[in-house]
């Protein structure tokens, strides 16, 4: 009797303890893979200068989708699409789409933009004129004698109404593609830098955004005459997000977009720069 007795307990026994290991199974199975963090994503951008604000306030946004955006800073324009077409970061932030597609054509890259950040103006300054539409005949009006932002002041000059480009001049047209000009106006090329210290020497002086910030004009308030983010001339002045093409339907780089791209990015941009830069998206 006592033998079958302690059979019975033992049997008792293993049934208890083949249900607690079942239970222990049980809770095993609850953790799913699905339910265990899914492995943070990085985003290596590229950025020129070291004024960060902006983006450190989109780097907090993407931290909540577990994306770590982390910002990889240049001193020239030359490395961050080098160093994309590389592979050394994910993408960049600093250029417009104009100098984008000759630089990349230029050097043979496979780049793309997939999305607009903001548009520097370009705008036309005068310590005597105060609407463009008054310009008098044979007024002298001062242009910065590079080729980027020479162009880019006659496309706006043209804006204004006050000359004639050729058709099919591109983004880089010179004083010699000037086709119609009944004012007669004298155009003087300097040195995008100096333009604001001769600005008394002219009627007019197209300064382009970051010359005329550090000359302690507000583009907002103190032009005559600026760019405008509607206007379709304008558009190779965006600045842009650029990646691989390959890379152009990655979904953590849409998200980079995406998070850049909202009415809350437009209020920062407006505190943070006062007019200076505007939003293009």
């Amino acid at each position: 009797m006592i033998i079958k007795k302690i059979s019975v307990l033992t049997v008792v026994a293993l049934i208890t303890i083949t249900a607690l290991v079942g239970c222990g199974s049980s809770k095993e199975v609850i953790t799913t893979p699905s339910n265990t963090p899914t492995k943070k994503q990085v985003i290596k951008l590229g950025v020129t200068g070291d004024e960060h604000v902006l983006w450190d306030k989109i780097k907090v946004k993407l931290a909540k989708e577990n994306i770590d955006l982390q910002l990889v800073n240049f001193s020239d324009y030359i490395r961050p699409n080098q160093a994309l077409s590389d592979g050394e970061i994910d993408a960049n932030a600093f250029q417009t789409i104009g100098y984008f597609n000759k630089f990349k054509a230029d050097h043979k890259l496979d780049l793309t933009s997939i999305g607009n950040t903001v548009l520097a103006p370009m705008g036309i300054y005068s310590k005597t004129v105060v609407d463009i539409k008054t310009l008098k005949d044979g007024a002298r009006i001062a242009i910065p004698n590079d080729a980027s932002n020479g162009g880019r002041a006659l496309i706006l000059i043209q804006e204004a109404g006050l000359i004639k480009l050729k058709e099919g001049v591109g983004i880089t047209p010179t004083v010699k593609d000037i086709i119609e000009n009944k004012k007669n106006l004298k155009i003087i090329e300097l040195v995008a830098t100096q333009i604001p210290r001769s600005i008394q020497d002219v009627d007019i002086a197209a300064i382009n955004n970051g010359v005329a910030v550090d000359a302690g004009y507000s583009p907002l308030k103190d032009s005559i005459y600026t760019e405008d983010v509607k206007r379709e001339s304008v558009k190779n002045y965006f600045n842009i997000i650029a990646v691989k093409t390959k890379d152009k339907d990655n979904a953590t780089l849409k998200k980079l977009v995406k998070a850049y791209q909202t009415d809350e990015t437009k209020k920062v941009i407006q505190e943070l720069y006062k007019g200076a830069t505007l939003p293009a998206f």
